[in-house]
């Protein structure tokens, strides 16, 4: 048996790191894809304040030390002044990948008009993708939901750990080259 995938989920959040604030991001992920995987999977969780060295090293760890397949963050999207989170993760990526923002802010846009101001993203760094959510437990369901079908053929490209989808939950994309 293979060892289980890891994951990161990274809250990003002044008040959630201070403890004034329950993180409610962190857990919607997890038990998110709790309910999209099939194959082992383990989560490395960390909670950050809205500082872009402290989300740039979150991401460098979980992607290099850890060897995260997969990295959420969660939070620090929008314009306020200290949303900083999609330039920690452009800071730490060789490679943008532009269509889950893209994908993620049209199926916002048909629950709140304001989703026009996310700045969700991913990108790739080494063999790990990254890619940032909202900070709402909701609107984290719905942008997994739209991008979730390209994840795991995503890191199956990028020579990562095969993730294997509860099709009934969620669709997988077809890989070219499945590692099963």
């Amino acid at each position: 048996m293979s060892n289980p995938a890891a994951i990161g989920i990274v809250t990003v959040s002044d008040r959630a790191s201070r403890g004034e604030y329950e993180d409610l991001g962190g857990p919607a992920i997890e038990e998110w894809i709790g309910k999209a995987l099939t194959s082992p999977w383990r989560a490395e969780r960390r909670l950050v304040p809205d500082e872009q060295d402290q989300v740039e090293s979150a991401l460098r760890e979980l992607c290099d030390e850890v060897g995260c397949a997969l990295v959420v963050t969660t939070g620090g999207t929008g314009p306020a002044p200290r949303d900083i989170t999609p330039e920690a993760t452009e800071a730490v990526c060789e490679k943008i990948l532009d269509g889950f923002g893209e994908l993620m802010r049209s199926v916002s846009l048909q629950y709140v008009p304001t989703a026009i101001l996310s700045r969700q993203m991913a990108g790739i760094r080494g063999r790990s993708l990254i890619v940032n959510l909202p900070g709402k437990p909701s609107a984290i369901a719905d942008c997994l939901e739209a991008v979730f079908p390209a994840i795991p053929y995503c890191i199956d490209l990028i020579e990562g750990p095969y993730l294997e989808v509860d099709e009934n939950f969620t669709k997988a994309a077809a890989s070219g080259g499945s590692k099963a």
